[in-house]
């Protein structure tokens, strides 16, 4: 116990000193929000990769996922590197530093108003992401919340509180580069923690062989043979196929993912951060996923081969009992990483949207910086306080609070946000046609039940890359003139 103490107090101490230190430099509301448009490579690709690999992705998707799939779950992580990660930075990265910067849109609604040259789609866009990133920071808190009790037998809503009192305060003081600075220390302890975990649950069942021939004894359920959970594709590639297009496609519509391309300094740098982040995603996701797929190994199976714990209890339980003290310590220290660089993200994606999209986009237009960033602190705790309430909520899931989230986020953004950047033909009814789509098919199968959330976030984005061209081709076109000066930027060298 002394250990796992000393390694939080270390944590929280250089997470509240990053703070503080950069709340001396934040000094226009550009500041708080992009880091003056300023940040450097490794910074940006870790906060990327930190960002999309939460206690989401570690607790909640690599246990249940690596259950259901075995070893194939792997393959997610695989998908979050290559498409979630190296595609994404390519295809988006330099178009959108370039355009957003042209255009002076320091959030994604700002971008689909001047854009679109539409003032709807920026109070709509605003309303969406704020509602729909509530339910993603309920599942970092829950997914946080696990590791957390088992570790010191804390009650996980005290957990849950203190972890937001911890990330508002380094947040609202430091804004975007307090974000950033303790994103990359962050994402250091997630890279170590990550290898340490790995190899101490293959050794928990004698080595990587060993473990993988115990695996493949077990029958796998409704397949009827053994194996399954070593073979290549797994029992049930189609959901598994699912799953990876909505983690790694999704986060080319998440806010506060492409959010990190705004605020990078030049076109070099993100060559360097593509790079940089790919690796990063290969060993966070590819390890939390791989070590996953062990669970049969350490958890028993009840009543119709699931687990005799809930989902989000698989990954504590096993690593409880692998891990001696000071590895359970630094695991903590891993899902705290995690958990609060996510959470950052999120706050200020919801935060400044509210501010810059919504107040002062509508209310009141007059609104100076300073004022600007008083509103946007409040924002913060606000959107903390909401998430910690839904967190509290007992019986959900993470993944069902994520599949939500990134299903109706990404499902109504990718579409008419990646086209916007390309192409000069894409119309404003077909950007509405994509909001509701993408919103209204992960709001009816929420009712019906029809199929499982993360293949309905997958199907939603799918649906709107389509609708989006679709719908451009039979609608009124958009001014020439204006788009031709939204993409003037692209004839200009960084």
């Amino acid at each position: 116990m002394v250990e796992k103490i000393a390694l939080l107090v270390i944590f929280f101490a250089v997470t509240l000193a990053l703070g503080i230190f950069y709340k001396k430099k934040v000094l226009s509301m550009d500041d708080f929000v992009l880091g003056g448009r300023s940040v450097g490579p490794w910074l940006t690709a870790f906060s990327y990769g930190t960002s999309y690999f939460s206690a989401v992705v570690f607790v909640g998707y690599s246990g249940q996922f690596g259950w259901n799939f075995g070893i194939s779950a792997f393959w997610i992580g695989i998908s979050n590197a290559l498409l979630g990660s190296l595609l994404a930075w390519v295809v988006l990265g330099k178009r959108t530093r370039t355009m957003t910067k042209h255009l002076d849109a320091a959030t994604m609604p700002d971008f689909f108003s001047k854009r679109y040259n539409s003032q709807a789609l920026k109070l709509v866009s605003a309303l969406i992401i704020f509602i729909f990133l509530v339910p993603y920071s309920a599942s970092v808190y829950k997914g946080l919340s696990g590791i957390f009790s088992m570790a010191f037998g804390i009650d996980f809503k005290y957990c849950i509180i203190g972890m937001a009192v911890l990330t508002g305060v380094y947040v609202v003081l430091g804004g975007y580069m307090a974000a950033a600075a303790n994103n990359f220390v962050q994402g250091i302890v997630m890279l170590g923690g990550i290898v340490a975990v790995v190899v101490a649950v293959l050794n928990g069942k004698g080595g990587f062989t060993e473990a993988v021939s115990s695996l493949s004894q077990i029958e796998a359920v409704g397949v009827g043979k053994q194996g399954a959970y070593t073979s290549l594709f797994g029992p049930e590639p189609l959901n598994l196929l699912g799953v990876m297009i909505l983690t790694s496609l999704g986060t080319w519509g998440l806010p506060q993912m492409v959010h990190k391309f705004y605020t990078i300094d030049s076109e070099k740098s993100i060559k360097k951060g593509t790079i940089i982040s790919t690796i990063f995603a290969l060993v966070v996701a590819g390890g939390s996923y791989f070590i996953g797929g062990f669970g049969r190994l350490y958890i028993d199976a009840g009543e119709g081969g699931m687990p005799s714990v809930a989902y989000d209890e698989i990954m504590p339980n096993m690593l409880a009992g692998v891990l001696p003290d000071i590895l359970m310590g630094l695991v903590v220290v891993l899902v705290l990483s995690a958990s609060m660089s996510t959470l950052s993200s999120l706050v200020i994606s919801s935060a400044s949207t509210l501010t810059v999209d919504c107040i002062k986009g509508f209310i009141k237009k007059d609104m100076k910086d300073n004022q600007q960033m008083i509103f946007t602190r409040i924002f913060c705790v606000l959107f903390i306080v909401i998430s910690v309430v839904l967190a509290l909520v007992p019986g959900a899931l993470i993944t069902n609070l994520m599949a939500i989230s990134w299903g109706a986020l990404s499902g109504a953004f990718l579409a008419p946000f990646m086209y916007g950047l390309y192409s000069k033909k894409i119309t404003n009814a077909a950007v509405w046609a994509s909001f509701i789509a993408g919103i209204g098919f992960i709001v009816v199968n929420l009712f019906a039940g029809f199929m499982p959330g993360t293949n309905a976030g997958a199907v939603s984005m799918l649906i709107t890359l389509a609708i989006v061209p679709i719908v451009s081709l039979i609608t009124k076109k958009p001014d020439k003139e204006y788009v031709e000066e939204c993409f003037a930027c692209y004839n200009k060298v960084d």
